[in-house]
């Protein structure tokens, strides 16, 4: 059974009450979708020139439009297919970039390559089915989870690298092991 898209996951019940209201109604999820777009590359080239300072806190500002455009567009009753197919696509290229450029550095590469594979599995079999079955595949809480900790765990490290806190290094890696853990259970649960 498919789930219902506008159905409201947690976090949008807390951002309804402390954030939404303090966005402007001409602001649509998609444009927070396109932002994550044009930002990603501006986080990685700073990341990747060790501009942390800069760099951390628009990680931080980017990664959460992810959280704002998915629940405005469910509170706001402003789903829409494009929103649909590319914010995922938008994610994945914010947190993908962001481990390959930075996490491969720190990381167990073994880490980091089952993380970026479990992050591309669901695509993988959406491209599978979408030959024979023209239904969009939808986050679920799986993949809700797994993104959270993705963020998390990048955050972490960026924190640990600029405030000089090595333990925040290992604290990433098992949450992004954790996210990795949860990234197959979605893909799974994608496919069924």
């Amino acid at each position: 059974m498919a789930r219902n898209p506008a159905k409201l996951f947690p976090q949008d019940y807390v951002l309804r009450a402390l954030v939404l209201p303090f966005i402007p109604a001409f602001i649509r999820p998609n444009h927070l979708t396109v932002l994550r777009f044009v930002l990603t590359p501006v986080v990685v080239y700073l990341l990747g020139t060790n501009n942390l300072t800069f760099g951390v806190p628009l990680f931080i500002l980017t990664a959460s439009t992810d959280m704002l455009d998915g629940s405005l567009a469910r509170v706001r009753g402003q789903i829409t297919p494009w929103g649909i197919v590319f914010d995922p696509v938008a994610d994945r290229l914010l947190i993908g970039s962001v481990i390959l450029v930075f996490a491969l550095r720190y990381f167990n590469p073994i880490v980091v390559v089952a993380a970026i594979g479990c992050d591309l599995l669901p695509f993988i079999l959406w491209g599978l089915r979408a030959r024979t079955n023209k239904a969009v595949m939808m986050a679920n809480l799986w993949g809700k989870s797994k993104l959270c900790l993705q963020v998390l765990s990048m955050t972490l490290l960026l924190l640990a690298i600029l405030l000089q806190i090595p333990v925040l290094i290992l604290v990433g890696q098992w949450a992004l092991v954790v996210a990795t853990v949860l990234g197959a259970i979605a893909a799974l649960t994608y496919s069924l």
